[in-house]
């Protein structure tokens, strides 16, 4: 019960990441605010694990920010919402670009905006955890809004990190290798792709919900009070080999 008498909010907490994330911290103790745009997974994660949810489109700028504010001041913020849309630099859309960096980057950076807003009126202190990706560290193709979106985030909590800083915020995230989420499994079921992308795993496979959740946690806790402004990555080797 680490988390007893704090509270975080979770943005993409009906599925995935975001999901394992929101469990894991209300076992812990913790009130969770889970925001999603589907009203349906978020009614089954509360019958299980209580709190509060919030529906909302993050693509609406407007409807973001008031669903920050109907969340109100909590101890701490875990960006998991993402998605992606498999294009070609040759065949990028308009469209895809901007669901893509409309959802993955911006509404991140409004999320950690008003959560900072909230904190510092409150008097400072807290944390926020953005997930990220390996795509931000390494060129995958069909990738290149996702790619772009996760690289901008890490950009933008080194910025945080040092901004917040001196509020007692700290502001760190996660790159994950490829995780078995519904998102995943749509962009790397065919073998051919996916089996050359297992094999750069020294750990000999790829990420469950739960490895990525974990390190997230951690990063909230009071082990890692000097930790801010860190990448860390959860992709069993990838990017060492």
């Amino acid at each position: 019960m680490q988390f007893a008498g704090k509270s975080v909010i979770v943005t993409g907490a009906g599925k995935g990441i975001g999901r394992a994330c929101a469990k894991i911290m209300a076992e812990r103790g913790a009130e969770v605010i889970a925001l999603s745009r589907t009203a349906s997974d978020l009614e089954g994660l509360r019958a299980k694990i209580g709190g509060r949810s919030i529906v909302v489109d993050l693509a609406d700028v407007a409807a973001t920010r008031a669903a920050m504010k109907e969340a109100g001041t909590a101890d701490f913020l875990i960006n998991s919402a993402g998605i992606n849309v498999l294009e070609s630099s040759l065949d990028m859309t308009e469209d895809g670009y901007e669901a893509v960096m409309g959802i993955n980057l911006r509404a991140a950076l409004i999320t950690c905006q008003e959560f900072a807003r909230a904190r510092v009126a409150a008097g400072g202190g807290g944390a926020i955890v953005n997930i990220t990706s390996i795509a931000g560290h390494r060129g995958f193709p069909e990738h290149l809004c996702y790619a772009a979106s996760k690289a901008g985030l890490e950009g933008a909590t080194r910025v945080l990190a040092k901004e917040l800083g001196p509020h007692r915020i700290r502001v760190n995230a996660v790159a994950p290798t490829i995780t078995l989420t519904e998102l995943a499994f749509r962009a790397w079921s065919d073998p051919a792709k996916s089996e050359p992308m297992m094999a750069r795993h020294p750990i000999g496979r790829f990420a469950e919900v739960d490895d990525v959740a974990k390190v997230v946690i951690m990063l909230l806790s009071s082990d890692t009070d000097m930790m801010t402004g860190a990448v860390l990555n959860v992709d069993g080797g990838f990017l060492a080999t």
